[in-house]
């Protein structure tokens, strides 16, 4: 080979080397551009949303997920305000009822997208003994105590932390004989926002005297979206063969009846206003649906599915598993038209509850899955949100 040649064979080793070096380069820069795009997608954003009535600083906290859903949570009661999800057409929309203004919140809130604490549910008469103490709570559902008491964790402000990218990290110190409770108990929420657009919220504790626990989430759903009328055509599928009936206070007369042949059978989906109208007992007590189901479940510490609630008009359905072994099914009976919010004027179903958590009443009921927390022991509960479209 020639001096020609050799300079020839030289020069186009080193072009193929520099186009595959660049093809290379080029490739892992996508890769890193989708990446970055993808992290991108999914952030946490904070801001400032005001000061309660005390002068305590509230601040909300938007997570984002890939597929633009979002969730706005604010540090008031750990409360959801908005829950953006894609309908069949890719429209976004809150599919939660709430408020514009912390002022709302404090004062004219029925618990709207708020943690419950530091009992979900009620409590009859606003006692219960443990280990041979009577202990007495705030009769706010008069005659019964109703989710932790006048002042509940819905009406606290909670300490945030930004965990995991698109996690949201809740913590609060409730003191010993808070609202009558005993035990200063550790608690700490963790909102996530995973991209198979689901919502993960999960609950622990910890105590450091003998208590009761029974955390839940208590948001008002409405999937063809907040401020568009009644959820009576959305179909809802529940997961149990049995519910707890209830006394004329709505606490549990201590019976487990089949749903089988009442309006409580949701096994095979039904819409919800199908039988709310029935001359049932049961319903005019609760002025439709504000009972306990208990869950078909294969363990008692894995996560199963609770419900499925399906909005055929704008194509969402909702997932909800749990590690409970009871949901609350509330369907927003006591709305009346006057709690003006961010959807408009809210009447009796524009908004309905699926709310995980243990029986009501169960420190009083001794064959109910109890809901003692030990020191030593940790409270550990697990919700799952799972959203989708047909």
């Amino acid at each position: 080979m020639n001096l020609l040649h050799r300079s020839a064979f030289r020069y186009s080793v080193m072009l193929r080397t520099v186009v595959v070096a660049f093809t290379v380069l080029s490739i892992l820069g996508l890769t890193l551009a989708m990446k970055n795009t993808a992290m991108a997608a999914a952030h946490i954003l904070k801001s400032t949303y005001g000061k309660t009535a005390d002068g305590i600083a509230v601040d909300e906290y938007t997570l984002t997920n890939a597929n633009k859903m979002e969730v706005k949570i604010i540090t008031y009661g750990g409360i959801i305000t908005s829950l953006k999800v894609p309908d069949r057409n890719g429209q976004m929309r809150s599919v939660v009822l709430g408020f514009d203004k912390l002022g709302d919140y404090e004062t004219k809130n029925p618990y709207f997208g708020a943690l419950i604490g530091r009992y979900g549910n009620r409590i009859a008469k606003g006692k219960f003994t443990l280990d041979g103490k009577e202990y007495t709570l705030a009769t706010n559902n008069a005659p019964n105590t109703l989710h932790g008491g006048n002042k509940g964790y819905d009406k606290v402000v909670w300490t945030a932390k930004e965990v995991s990218g698109t996690g949201l990290e809740l913590t609060y110190l409730s003191k010993d004989s808070e609202e009558g409770y005993p035990g200063n108990l550790s608690v700490k929420v963790v909102y996530s926002l995973m991209d198979k657009n689901e919502l993960h919220i999960d609950y622990s504790a910890t105590t450091d005297k003998a208590t009761v626990v029974n955390l839940t989430h208590h948001s008002y759903f409405n999937l063809a979206g907040n401020g568009s009328g009644s959820v009576n055509d959305q179909i809802l599928t529940i997961n149990a063969d049995k519910y707890t009936p209830v006394d004329s206070t709505l606490i549990p007369t201590g019976k487990i009846d089949n749903v089988e042949g009442t309006p409580f059978d949701f096994r095979a989906g039904k819409k919800i206003g199908a039988q709310l109208r029935l001359a049932d007992p049961q319903l005019i007590l609760g002025r439709g649906y504000d009972h306990n189901f208990v869950l078909n479940r294969a363990d008692s510490k894995s996560l199963s599915m609770a419900s499925y609630l399906y909005d055929p008009a704008s194509g969402r359905g909702m997932e909800l598993w749990t590690t409970e072994p009871g949901l609350q099914f509330y369907s927003g009976n006591f709305l009346d038209g006057t709690l003006v919010g961010s959807g408009g004027a809210y009447r009796q179903g524009d908004g309905l509850c699926l709310e995980p958590q243990h029986y009501p009443d169960s420190p009083n009921q001794p064959s109910f899955p109890s809901t003692v927390l030990k020191p030593g022991d940790t409270y550990q509960s697990a919700t799952v949100f799972r959203f989708s479209v047909k």
